[in-house]
């Protein structure tokens, strides 16, 4: 049975069909970048898709970002709820098991989704995010990129989620970003975008995924 396509964006390699990957958004929403970002991962030969969590809402500002963040973790189980239905959808087009990618906020979401449906989830990529909890139930893979200077992502985050990753036993590749800032991938951010981090980061996630595609 055919399954709806959930609100989001969706973009195909030339093939028609190619490994699936989940894009998570940073707490901006689902914007130009955002979806250019899917677009690169077509190019290359992945299925990807970005759930919208805002429902059609983006911001650009720190405090339109931090009010629309706050309501959706205020309310945990809609986003859940949002993301199960994009998974789903996803796995259902694909026929194979999924990589997630989560930039800031879709981070935490891409590593609680490894917990939770661990027979669907083989890959994670985390750009600056975390999640704090017990790994124990996760199959999955997980590169991380980090920045060096992050107000918004302490070291020792980064620490406790190193940990309990290798509590868990899972494979994991951390990369840490020197001179960088939180969101140095995100273009659309001049004041924190740095292209030497993004395009080494872009290849190193590249790899990735490619070397853990059904």
């Amino acid at each position: 049975m055919e399954i709806n396509q959930p609100n989001g964006y969706l973009a195909l390699p030339s093939t028609g069909l190619g490994s699936p990957v989940l894009v998570l958004h940073a707490w901006w929403g689902l914007n130009d970048t955002l979806k250019a970002f899917c677009d690169r991962l077509a190019a290359s030969g992945f299925t990807a898709f970005a759930p919208d969590l805002y429902q059609g809402q983006t911001a650009t500002t720190i405090p339109q970002a931090e009010t629309l963040s706050s309501t959706l973790f205020a309310h945990l189980d809609r986003p859940r709820a949002d993301l199960d239905q994009a998974l789903t959808y996803l796995f259902g087009r694909t026929g194979s098991p999924l990589a997630v990618v989560g930039f800031s906020l879709g981070a935490f979401f891409a590593l609680d989704l490894s917990i939770t449906h661990p027979q669907q989830v083989h890959s994670v990529v985390v750009f600056y995010g975390t999640h704090p909890g017990d790994f124990h139930t996760s199959q999955a893979n997980y590169l991380g990129h980090f920045a060096e200077m992050d107000e918004f992502e302490p070291q020792s985050e980064v620490d406790n989620l190193e940990a309990a990753l290798r509590a868990a036993g899972r494979p994991l590749q951390f990369h840490h970003y020197p001179g960088t800032g939180h969101w140095f991938f995100e273009p659309d951010r001049p004041q924190a975008y740095n292209q030497l981090a993004a395009t080494l980061a872009w290849e190193r996630t590249l790899e990735f995924l490619k070397a853990s595609a059904f």
